[in-house]
C-alpha cells in the first residue's frame, strides 16, 4: 500500500508541475493567435499549404476530442474545404502542446518526435483520402454558433483563468492515469506484462488500437499509464497504438459526430483512426 501511495504521489506531482506550467504558458499566448485570419488563410490557400496550416491550428488549440467538434462545425460553416477540416479533426485531439511536452519529459523526446510526425502525416493522409473518396456528401446541414475569437493579448488573469478551467476538465483524468499507473506499477507483476504483451506478436498492435477507442482514456491519462506499462515490459508498438486510438476517437466524440456527420462518415472516421493508430504502432514496432 505504501509503495502504491509513494508511486502515485511521485507521478502525480511530476505531471501536475509540468501540466500547470505548460498550460499557463499556452493560455498566456492564446490572445496572440489570430483565429479569424487563420480560417481565412485555410479557405484561400492551396490544399497542401492549407493542410499544414490546419496542423498548426490543431497544435495551438489544445482541445480534447469532444471540444474539437464545435470548431469543426464552425470551419464547415465558413466553407473551409472538407479535406482541410478533416485534417484538423484528426490532428486536434492528438497534437496537444501541453501533452506533447509532458510526453517528451516522461517518455522521451525521440518517442514524442516519432509520435508527432506519424500523427501529422496520417491526419493529412486521412483527410485527403476521405475527400478523394467523396465522403463530403455525408456531412449534415447543421448550424452552430462559432467559438469565441476575442483577443486577450498578454492577459495574466485570463491565462490563470484558462489554466484553472483546463485543470478542472483535464486534471481528474491525469490523476486517474497516475492512479492506474501506480496500481500497475505496484500490483501487476512485470513477468505477466512481459509474457503476454511484451513479445513481438504483430496482432497485439491492431488489437490495442481497437481496444483503445471504447476505453475513452484521454491522452493525459494514457501517458502515465503508458510509462508504467513500458517499464513493466509491454512493447512500445501496442502502447502507442492504444494511446493514439483512445485520444483520436473516443465514444463521446463519436456520439457528437453523429449530430453533424451521417453514419457512413462516422464509420469512415472510426476506421481511419484505427488505421492511423495501427500503422503508427507498427512504425514504433519497427523503429
Amino acid at each position: 500500500m505504501f509503495k502504491f501511495i509513494e508511486s502515485f504521489l511521485w507521478i502525480a506531482l511530476e505531471l501536475t508541475a509540468l501540466f500547470v506550467l505548460i498550460s499557463f504558458i499556452i493560455s498566456l499566448l492564446q490572445g496572440f493567435i489570430p483565429y479569424e485570419k487563420i480560417e481565412i488563410k485555410l479557405a484561400q490557400s492551396n490544399k497542401l499549404l492549407a493542410s499544414m496550416i490546419a496542423i498548426f491550428f490543431a497544435f495551438i488549440t489544445p482541445f480534447c476530442s469532444c471540444s474539437t467538434i464545435p470548431v469543426v462545425v464552425n470551419m464547415l460553416k465558413n466553407r473551409i474545404p472538407f479535406s482541410i477540416t478533416m485534417v484538423f479533426l484528426f490532428a486536434s485531439p492528438v497534437l496537444d502542446p501541453t501533452i506533447l511536452t509532458v510526453m517528451g519529459v516522461v517518455m522521451g523526446w525521440k518517442v514524442t518526435a516519432i509520435y508527432t510526425i506519424a500523427t501529422t502525416v496520417f491526419s493529412i493522409t486521412m483527410g485527403f483520402t476521405l475527400d478523394k473518396l467523396g465522403f463530403q456528401k455525408y456531412v449534415k446541414n447543421v448550424v452552430m454558433t462559432g467559438y469565441d475569437d476575442s483577443k486577450q493579448k498578454l492577459n495574466w488573469s485570463y491565462a490563470l483563468k484558462e489554466t484553472w478551467s483546463l485543470m478542472k476538465s483535464v486534471y481528474p483524468y491525469l490523476l486517474i492515469g497516475a492512479a492506474i499507473g501506480s496500481v500497475i506499477h505496484g500490483l501487476v507483476p512485470s513477468e505477466f506484462i512481459a509474457k503476454w504483451m511484451g513479445h513481438d506478436s504483430w496482432w497485439l498492435i491492431p488489437v490495442a488500437a481497437v481496444v483503445g477507442i471504447p476505453l475513452y482514456i484521454r491522452l493525459s491519462s494514457m501517458i502515465p499509464i503508458s510509462q508504467i506499462l513500458i517499464l513493466k515490459g509491454m512493447a512500445l508498438g501496442p502502447v502507442m497504438a492504444m494511446m493514439i486510438a483512445s485520444a483520436g476517437a473516443s465514444l463521446p466524440e463519436v456520439i457528437l459526430l453523429k449530430s453533424i456527420f451521417k453514419k457512413q462518415l462516422v464509420i469512415a472516421f472510426i476506421l481511419s483512426v484505427i488505421t492511423m493508430s495501427t500503422v503508427s504502432g507498427f512504425i514504433f514496432y519497427l523503429v
